[in-house]
């Protein structure tokens, strides 16, 4: 009956073969004259999402997440992972291979400082690390007799026999009712923002995307085309993409406002840029070394900054934010089908991680604009729900059973990408699980009502969704909200609700709220919705205000509620927006499911 597309679920994980490989990569060290290797999850534009041929520290260490970073030397090895993945990393190295460390407590350079031998030559490829990473290290290692050395073929490629080709996905033209803004209005935009430069080289493939209109299809949930461009201050720009993912008609519609060249053309493109004299404008966070110092190397300046494309793109028009709404709108018919064919099916005993995913996509694709998912289905029961960004498998799939289920979950359509989590209880809720679940709806809701002057960023509301789990001696280790594209990724920049969210918040922003709690061995709880920064007006205010619109519609488990631990405000925000997504998606679905939905959002204190 339901099947997964989008999706597998695989052991994704190979740790048992991490010890040959490990073997194979030191060998070539001895080719090289290396005495290591830097090993980043990254590929040529530093995407979270990345093709297989890219995924070369899960093909060394057997570690799966979307982020981490390897450290090898001869006789030792440390992998490096974030507050999302420390627990996930353990399950899946070999830790007699390779040290799991947290990035927060230890960084790879300093790492890598302590434990590198004098006059030891430490390899890495330029291709996939930016020049600011390169920098730390180099840092680090002052006064350490250890020398950084870029490669020309990553020594993994060589040893990595096997490896899948590159991608090559088809692009596409993004529909004009979608984008809302042509390519000649967002172009000229860019230029305004490009002062004293000759050029600016695209390095991030979603910057690409959003300035020329296109997708494409060369990584998995996220509509990108692997490629760069080079947008001169005056003339016409150049797409360095295969031409074999460009058919006749895409060609010929793109070539009306630039030129394309192949991908191989692009380093002596800057060489010859370098050569003239010119000053180029880079990305920091994702231009790949090499080409940076293919530039320099040709007597060119780089200048080295904040992708100027990524503000605007954040920002969306109002084209942008209807479908946005839609995109919301179509996705919770699918969720709320899903929640309540899940509180029925699931009290059998028969469900398993993996049926349930399975069942969330295949609701979603019932609805017939489906075109991906924006991310593996996080879909995880009891001790899995503790993982923030837990990934089940054919191997740790686990039968649901009485206890706490979390299913964090998105949707790629035309109009738009979603992202939601819910997290539900089968069976009773304990006091505990009420208490701490409240919590967490308490710091969502502090969120969803927050009204805050122009120019506050993220940073200065991270704690209103922390406040009443700091209360209580608890909190957690991921940021409340990032932000999110148009049918893009579903993870975007700049603007994010974190300690580290320095960007203001805008009208037209799109972020997640997405506040959690996780206790380890037990069960986890996020709750999330997607918000859009909106102007607020305020009756007697001085000041030019902001807050958000929540655009996600399904029903939070009223069951897992602590209903006394809720202020009327609160208990008048969560009855309103039950109200709205009972009213919004009734028309939308089965005569059955409405009457599960006008029960599932019954006044929180009836």
């Amino acid at each position: 009956m339901f099947e997964a597309k989008f999706q597998t679920f695989a052991d994704a994980s190979h740790s048992d073969a991490s010890e040959p490989r490990l073997k194979s990569l030191r060998a070539k060290f001895a080719e090289e004259n290396l005495d290591g290797f830097l090993v980043p999850r990254a590929d040529e534009h530093q995407n979270e999402y990345v093709a297989p041929c890219a995924e070369r520290l899960a093909w060394l260490t057997g570690f799966s997440g979307s982020a981490g970073f390897a450290v090898v030397l001869q006789d030792e090895a440390a992998i490096f992972v974030d507050g999302r993945y420390v627990l996930q990393v353990r399950g899946e190295i070999d830790d007699k291979l390779f040290a799991p460390l947290d990035i927060a407590e230890i960084q790879p350079a300093r790492w890598l400082a302590e434990h590198a031998a004098k006059g030891a030559r430490i390899g890495y490829d330029p291709l996939v690390h930016t020049c600011a990473q390169i920098e730390r290290f180099t840092k680090a290692l002052e006064g350490k007799d250890v020398a950084l050395v870029a490669v020309e073929r990553n020594p993994i490629d060589a040893v990595w026999d096997d490896r899948p080709p590159a991608p090559q996905g088809q692009i596409s033209v993004y529909p004009a009712r979608h984008a809302g803004a042509s390519v000649k209005s967002k172009l000229a935009l860019i230029r305004k923002k490009m002062e004293g430069v000759d050029a600016l080289l695209l390095s991030d493939p979603h910057s690409l995307a959003w300035a020329f209109n296109i997708r494409g299809a060369d990584v998995a949930h996220t509509p990108i085309a692997l490629a760069f461009a080079l947008l001169p201050a005056d003339g016409t720009p150049t797409l360095y993409a295969d031409e074999a993912k460009l058919s006749h008609k895409v060609k010929a519609a793109l070539e009306k406002f630039l030129s394309v060249a192949p991908p191989q053309h692009l380093a002596e493109d800057l060489r010859e840029a370098g050569a003239r004299g010119e000053t180029i404008l880079f990305d920091s966070a994702t231009a790949p070394a090499k080409l940076v110092e293919a530039l320099r190397a040709a007597g060119g300046k780089a200048k080295l900054a904040d992708d100027p494309i990524a503000l605007p793109k954040a920002i969306k028009n109002e084209a942008e934010l209807a479908g946005m709404r839609e995109a919301h709108i179509r996705d919770g018919a699918a969720l709320t089908r899903f929640l309540a064919w899940f509180e029925e099916e699931a009290l059998k005993g028969k469900l398993t991680e993996i049926s349930a995913a399975e069942a969330l996509e295949t609701f979603r694709r019932e609805g017939g604009e489906l075109r991906d998912i924006s991310f593996p289905t996080i879909s995880a029961f009891g001790p899995h729900a503790a993982i923030p960004h837990y990934r089940v498998s054919e191997s740790s799939n686990l039968k649901i059973g009485r206890g706490v289920y979390l299913v964090d979950s998105g949707a790629q359509y035309l109009d738009g990408t979603t992202d939601v989590t819910r997290t539900v209880v089968v069976g009773r809720a304990s006091k505990q699980l009420r208490d701490h679940f409240t919590r967490v709806l308490k710091g969502h809701i502090a969120i969803a009502r927050a009204v805050f002057p122009k120019g506050v960023s993220g940073s200065q509301l991270d704690a209103f969704a922390r406040r009443h789990l700091w209360e209580a001696g608890l909190d957690f280790d991921h940021g409340v909200g990032h932000g999110v594209g148009v049918y893009l990724s579903v993870h975007e920049g700049p603007q994010r609700i974190s300690k580290f969210g320095s960007t203001s918040l805008e009208p037209g922003m799109i972020l997640s709220n997405e506040p959690g709690y996780y206790r380890a061995g037990e069960y986890g709880i996020r709750l999330e919705n997607l918000v859009v920064v909106e102007p607020r007006e305020i009756k007697g205010g001085e000041r030019e205000m902001r807050g958000f619109e929540t655009i996600t519609l399904a029903p939070f488990d009223l069951n897992c509620i602590e209903p006394s631990l809720l202020t009327e405000e609160e208990a008048a925000w969560l009855d309103a927006y039950h109200a709205n997504v009972r009213k919004t998606l009734s028309p939308l679905i089965d005569a059955k499911t409405r009457r599960w939905l006008r029960n599932a959002t019954r006044k929180v204190w009836e």
